[in-house]
């Protein structure tokens, strides 16, 4: 199976302005997504009471398109909700907000993504003591998902953003340190520029643990509007035998029709055909 293509969908208000590509109405960027010649979509839902699975369901078999993963960020955005929160409570909201989103996403044949609802350490929670939050929670999650046939998605993120997990080294460190948990990595080529050496090596060194990618560039405009060499990038997951979606998770810039068109151009250039 190929390298797959793939756009962003918020629905959630409060995020306007941040790294997604389509906004609002999701049958619109259905059409548009198929016009373009995307191969899915991702959804970053407020909650997963927005996500009628049937209506998805029939979005995506009229316009041939999957559904790569389901975003679990507006547990934060909103709720204000971390896995590793200092207050058991807030701990067992978070993770069953997550498991709301896995039970919508699923029977889609989908993965929810955990990325800013990780957390972070600090105040009354230490590193140890929230890892271990953590640990615990991509656990249980990981198995909740099991039953759909789809593995959960850890996203590691930038310095700025937790100071928990913040490499794809880290990152596959940590889904080692789990027990036979069905947790695989999402590698973000924004966050990856910021910490990353080598982002090509980066992702050669997390083969195996790599299930998801975010297609963006270094400024979280769409590919080709910063300044990331694709190819290096492009030869690296070929070379791993990658045969995931490649989502664009960017800014709508300079608006969402021409963020799209950007990214599914340089998705062609650089994925579409066999490079040698």
């Amino acid at each position: 199976m190929s390298i797959r293509s793939c756009v962003t969908v918020s629905l959630v208000e409060a995020a306007r302005g941040g790294p997604f590509v389509f906004w609002d109405d999701l049958p619109a960027a259905c059409r548009q997504a198929r016009e373009l010649g995307f191969d899915a979509i991702e959804i970053f839902p407020p909650s997963p009471a927005a996500i009628d699975v049937d209506v998805v369901r029939k979005l995506l078999a009229d316009h041939d398109l999957k559904l790569a993963a389901v975003g679990t960020g507006a547990g934060w955005v909103l709720n204000h909700l971390r896995l590793t929160g200092p207050e058991p409570g807030e701990r067992d909201r978070a993770r069953c907000y997550v498991r709301g989103i896995i039970d919508v996403a699923g029977p889609l044949g989908a993965s929810a993504i955990i990325g800013s609802m990780q957390g972070r350490w600090g105040d009354a929670v230490d590193r140890d003591m929230a890892l271990g939050y953590l640990k615990s929670a991509l656990g249980e999650l990981g198995e909740h998902a099991r039953q759909y046939n789809v593995p959960l998605i850890y996203e590691p993120l930038n310095r700025y953003e937790t100071n928990l997990v913040n490499t794809v080294a880290d990152g596959v460190s940590l889904l080692k340190s789990l027990t036979g948990a069905n947790v695989v990595l999402l590698a973000d080529l924004f966050h990856m520029n910021i910490e990353e050496a080598d982002l090509a090596a980066a992702l050669v060194a997390g083969a195996g643990y790599i299930g998801h990618v975010h297609f963006v560039d270094s400024n979280r405009r769409p590919a080709g509007y910063g300044h990331l060499d694709y190819a290096p990038i492009a030869f690296a997951l070929r070379q791993t035998g990658y045969d995931g979606y490649l989502s664009a998770e960017a800014f709508a810039w300079p608006d969402s029709g021409q963020a799209a068109r950007q990214t599914i151009d340089t998705f062609n250039k650089f994925f579409s055909q066999p490079h040698a």
